[in-house]
């Protein structure tokens, strides 16, 4: 009696090349058909440390917004919600009309406390804003 051989040369075998085919040609078609997005940001100006060329007459005081390391903003010495900074702007721009916007953040602050100062700021109607992150003294 004869015993069936098992044959152990025939073993399956998968062949890798069509599928890296696919994954290269998916690759290809995923990076040409990415948009790429340029994120918009907002626009700061620092002050600079050169003098000024302007009278004395026209110089203005400028409406200085404090925002310290636990995010609260101060005007003037007194504490103010960043929903009262819109009415705070437009109540000193009535006094004074050519007074720019300083807000003096805290490096510790948060950038969202930041964002929404500026933001209300401008929207307030003042062109200038700017961002210290210096020790600046009150008046």
């Amino acid at each position: 009696m004869r015993r069936a051989q098992k044959h152990n040369d025939d073993e399956a075998e998968v062949d890798m090349t069509p599928m890296l085919d696919i994954v290269f040609i998916m690759l290809i078609f995923f990076i040409v058909t990415t948009s790429f997005v340029k994120e918009s940001g907002i626009e700061l100006s620092r002050p600079s440390n050169a003098p000024d060329n302007q009278d004395k007459a026209e110089s203005t005081i400028p409406i200085l917004f404090v925002i310290d390391s636990n995010d609260v903003i101060t005007l003037d010495g007194r504490e103010i919600d960043f929903r009262a900074v819109g009415a705070n702007v437009e109540r000193k721009k009535a006094k004074n009309p050519k007074s720019a916007v300083i807000v003096n953040a805290h490096p510790d602050s948060s950038t969202d406390t930041l964002v929404k100062v500026v933001d209300a700021a401008r929207r307030a109607g003042v062109s200038q804003v700017n961002v210290a992150t210096s020790a600046v003294t009150t008046r």
